[in-house]
């Protein structure tokens, strides 16, 4: 009997001990259920709100892809503002880091190709090719520390593109934080908890947080949804279950005196009392660390504005918790809710979407995510995201939980974004036909509706380019209008106007219809033809233009008459080149020009050569002015009466380093071009002034020289300043207008510079008198203190009495106005004679003496002055 009570006794603790343990552990278990649940909860809570954040940016970068900086940092600074664990954001439009925010402490990430970095590339390229949200990590970052990264590909659209990729916007939320946010390292939490990444193609999971010895024992699984992908968590008591659990000895201690329960039933019921208190006390505990474990958990769903709820499939009620009521409009009254109560809530409209979705997840007892509105009880409508999922629970019923939280503020960014994105289209599409008017403007001239130079150059260049491709001929025929100038400076611009639109509609109706009219300047036009006709062709065409060009426009009242000068320039097949076909149709145009304009030219190599001498001899010029290679040479003019000498006139002469001394006929019409005569004319000043002091030096009476002026130098605002600077003793120089200039007319700045020049004591002197425009009205007004009568006039009066009275008369004008005589041209005694007995007062020519050099001149003047001199002898 006592070794069955003792069997008994035995068997009843050692079931009791059973029982005990396999209790404490659920309990336990429990517990660390609920504690990973918790942790679960905040860490899904934590990263999906961090990437809610970004996607506002991600939505601004859709719309607006050519944000500037400044606009993405007040962006993201906005975001910053928000409680998150962002540790950066960096915008990489085609695959490239140009923007990041905040930049300090970033700088390294700036210009990082993702493409060309093995860490990134995959993850990066996934997310543009699937379109969707990657969420990775943790990895080490760039500018260091280790963080999680999202990627969020950027796809925009235009009316006239479609979608299309952009770039990525990557968001990298700082690991720690996220730790430390979630409770995963708080000193208080009860369990050890390991993180795990699946599917990362290895041999097992790979343990990014926590210890791996908490796998091997026994632990409690969670699966944590991130995007594209999940984790698991893992937990166990700290120290491990076996630490963990109620000690088994009180237990095992009462199975040893088993026995003695039985002598000692009073111990043993004292006993049994006390170890009953002790458990007692030991499951208080526990209550109280499951009070402070949810009240932690409801100061987290407090602070992150989540509503909590747990539905029961097999029972249909519900547990909502405060902050899910509050969202509803509900009671605060931890009452019992069914699913009526939500469905009363949903907006009608989004009911059916939602419930579809929510079937789905409870057919497969999985998840769904899900926003909808709903209407609460005081009216207000709002807006809520929904994230659920099925579980089983202990009791092997079948539970959907989730979690709720109010998007209405995102959601009216989200529509303000696209509305604003729809403003954006509708304003792109404006511009674009603005570009298109302000394109065909930029392409056209106002005046007359031809295109314009700009136009010109890509016509030429596509017509160009189709020649050398289909060894085809183009042609072009560089047009410009004569005596434009006198048009506008007579009739006013309007008439000039007027012509343009003339010329502009003769040129439309002798072209065909696939040549090219286009005005490229103020009164020059461009023809580009197909040439399909040849050389014959091409001045057919540019014979009708000038001879209907010659015809008058009338003109309120008025003819308008003008002409037109033509170059043409031709090629051919693979030598067609746009750039120089328009510099030789130019140069023809200025052959055209100079032979008398109103006609055309074809541009020929000879004329070519002709261009390229002329561009070297002004090469040469330029060189010469640089190197001093223009000296002044002299020829003496005298005393018609006395045959002294009465002064020299100075001529400029080019000494060339391999021609030798070059005429002025040779080298002042492209000196004139070059705009440097006035140059020239200075620098024949400064010698001459130079010389009149030696020769003053050596005794040589050299009474004055005369210097040419150009008509151009004479309108120079700094010729006086200049003048000034030199030293020119009273009556020693004289200046000869040279020109053909229009003396008649009014100019303020001719007359004042001419002032000056009188006060500064050098004479006025006509040259050429008889063949320019001088009048006797000129005379009046200039003043001069001699004229020169030009040799065409003074040769032919040995054989002619007119032009023997013509002289007479000028002299006559010349003495009754006080202005001396010169004749140059004087070749013969006999012309000396003639213009003597006419009245003039000195003589210029080869009779007397040629252009001398410097030294030639001194030698000549102290010869003559010596009496050794005569007509003769020069």
């Amino acid at each position: 009997m006592g070794a069955v009570a003792l069997v008994v006794v035995a068997a009843s603790a050692i079931f009791a001990d059973m029982q005990n343990r396999l209790v404490s552990e659920q309990q336990l278990r429990a517990s660390v259920t609920r504690q990973l649940n918790v942790l679960r909860a905040r860490l899904e809570g934590n990263i999906n709100g961090n990437l809610q954040l970004v996607r506002g940016v991600v939505g601004t970068f859709s719309t607006e892809p050519d944000i500037s900086a400044d606009r993405f940092a007040a962006l993201a600074d906005h975001l910053f503002e928000e409680h998150s664990q962002l540790r950066d954001i960096a915008v990489a439009p085609d695959l490239k880091i140009s923007m990041v925010y905040p930049l300090k402490g970033n700088e390294k990430i700036l210009g990082v190709d993702y493409t060309q970095t093995a860490a990134q590339r995959d993850m990066a390229l996934r997310a543009r090719d699937t379109g969707q949200l990657v969420f990775a990590g943790p990895v080490d970052l760039v500018q260091g520390g280790v963080g999680f990264v999202g990627r969020f590909p950027v796809f925009v659209s235009s009316p006239t593109t479609s979608r299309h990729f952009w770039g990525l916007v990557s968001a990298v939320v700082d690991a720690q934080r996220l730790y430390d946010d979630s409770g995963l390292t708080s000193p208080d939490l009860d369990v050890e908890v390991a993180i795990t990444e699946s599917g990362s193609g290895m041999s097992g999971p790979q343990v990014f947080f926590g210890s791996s010895n908490v796998l091997t024992d026994r632990p409690v699984i969670a699966d944590v949804n991130v995007p594209q992908g999940f984790w698991q968590m893992a937990a166990r008591p700290v120290g491990g279950w076996a630490a963990a659990l109620p000690s088994p000895l009180p237990f095992r201690i009462a199975l040893g005196f088993a026995v003695a329960l039985i002598i000692f039933p009073l111990f043993l019921a004292r006993y049994l009392i006390e170890e009953r208190a002790r458990h007692f006390r030991l499951m208080a505990d526990r209550q109280h660390q499951l009070d402070v474990l949810s009240r932690r958990l409801g100061l987290a769903l407090d602070v992150s504005e989540v509503g909590v709820w747990e539905f029961n499939l097999d029972t249909g009620t519900a547990l909502w918790d405060d902050r899910m009521n509050e969202l509803f409009g509900l009671p605060r009254d931890g009452g019992s809710r069914t699913d009526g109560h939500w469905r009363a809530a949903v907006h009608p409209d989004d009911l059916p979407g939602v419930q579809l979705k929510i079937d789905e997840a409870v057919a497969t007892h999985g998840r769904y995510v899900c926003e909808y509105r709903i209407r609460r009880p005081d009216s207000a409508e709002r807006v809520i995201r929904a994230i659920g999922s099925c579980y089983q629970n202990q009791d092997g019923s079948w539970r959907l939980v989730g979690c709720n939280w109010d998007v209405t503020e995102d959601v009216t960014i989200r529509r303000d974004l696209e509305r604003a994105k729809a403003l954006a289209e509708a304003r792109n599409a404006e511009l674009l036909e603005a570009t298109a008017r302000i394109e065909h403007t930029s392409l056209h001239d106002a005046l007359t509706k031809l295109p314009n130079r700009r136009y010109l150059d890509r016509v030429l260049e596509e017509r160009a380019a189709a020649c050398r491709r289909d060894n085809t001929g183009i042609a072009l025929l560089h047009i410009d209008l004569d005596r434009f100038k006198q048009i506008n400076d007579t009739l006013g611009h309007a008439a000039g106007d007027a012509m343009l639109v003339h010329t502009a509609k003769i040129l439309r109706e002798n072209v065909r219809a696939d040549d090219f009219v286009a005005r490229i300047g103020g009164d020059e036009f461009v023809i580009v033809s197909s040439h399909r006709g040849g050389r014959r062709d091409l001045s057919r065409l540019a014979t009708r233009i000038v001879e209907d060009m010659r015809q008058p426009l009338p003109y309120m009242g008025q003819e308008c008459r003008s002409g037109v000068s033509i170059g043409i320039a031709h090629q051919r097949g693979v030598r067609v080149d746009d750039k120089r076909l328009l510099i030789d149709a130019d140069i023809a145009l200025y052959r055209a020009k100079r032979h008398g304009r109103n006609r055309y030219e074809f541009f020929t190599e000879a004329l070519q050569a002709e261009i390229v001498s002329s561009k070297l001899m002004a090469d040469d010029i330029l060189a010469g002015i640089e190197q001093g290679q223009f000296v002044a040479w002299y020829q003496p003019q005298f005393d018609a009466h006395t045959h002294q000498i009465s002064g020299v006139e100075a001529l400029a002469r080019w000494q060339h380093p391999t021609r030798g001394i070059v005429s002025p006929d040779l080298f002042l019409p492209i000196a004139e071009d070059l705009n440097v005569v006035g140059t020239i004319d200075r620098l024949v000043l400064e010698q001459t002034l130079s010389w009149m002091y030696v020769w003053r030096a050596q005794g040589l009476n050299i009474p004055r020289a005369s210097v040419n002026v150009s008509s151009r130098r004479l309108r120079d605002e700094n010729l006086i300043k200049s003048l000034k600077k030199l030293d020119i003793p009273q009556g020693a120089i004289s200046f000869e207008l040279v020109e053909s200039i229009y003396l008649d007319e009014d100019d303020d700045l001719v007359a004042f510079n001419i002032d000056q020049i009188r006060e500064l004591g050098i004479d006025i002197e006509i040259d050429d008198f008889g063949t320019g425009y001088a009048s006797i009205v000129s005379l009046l007004k200039l003043r001069p203190r001699r004229l020169k009568i030009d040799r065409q006039l003074v040769v032919p009066i040995t054989d002619s009495e007119g032009q023997r009275q013509l002289i007479g008369s000028i002299v006559d004008i010349g003495h009754s106005l006080g202005i001396g005589v010169i004749a140059e041209g004087v070749e013969t005694d006999e012309h000396a004679q003639m213009l003597t007995s006419l009245g003039c007062d000195a003589l210029q020519g080869y009779a007397f003496a040629r252009p001398l050099s410097p030294p030639d001149l001194d030698r000549f003047v102290a010869k003559w002055q010596n009496g050794r001199g005569s007509v003769e002898a020069a």
